[in-house]
């Protein structure tokens, strides 16, 4: 991304800063690929709940918490049920619901239709924009 500013010195939205090589790295996911290094030092799974920023623990809500009662994945079934064009509120439900169903066969599933994903560059970008919104909790 570039650090281009608005006037009044604001950072631009992400997806007017995004790069021609941006898009095409986010869209191939080629940028995941420095991922595999936390795999194999065990700091992350190759499927789980999808890590997110540390400034966000303190939007969770009790049930939004359980999502760290597994290794975080470099993919997972909120990343092939709609990536990016899915809301906080529903990815959250879908880590949940990985949660709970986890097993050898869900990971190969996901592992699968990752490569599906991955290949159709599906759900690349969310609804109108470049980057998911900032996640501020939810509503209540």
């Amino acid at each position: 991304m570039t650090e281009a500013r608005d006037a009044a010195g604001r950072l631009l939205p992400d997806a007017d800063r995004l790069t021609p090589l941006g898009r095409f790295l986010r869209a191939t996911s080629l940028d995941e690929l420095p991922e595999l290094i936390n795999v194999l030092r065990g700091d992350m799974s190759l499927v789980g709940p999808r890590p997110l920023l540390h400034h966000y623990l303190e939007y969770y809500s009790e049930r939004q918490n359980r999502r760290h009662l597994l290794r975080p994945g470099i993919t997972g079934w909120a990343a092939v049920n709609g990536r990016n064009t899915t809301s906080w509120e529903e990815r959250f439900e879908l880590d949940l619901w990985y949660i709970e169903h986890a097993s050898l066969m869900t990971d190969l599933s996901i592992l699968l239709r990752t490569l599906r994903t991955i290949l159709s560059s599906a759900d690349v970008n969310p609804r109108g924009g470049g980057t998911m919104p900032e996640f501020r909790g939810s509503a209540q």
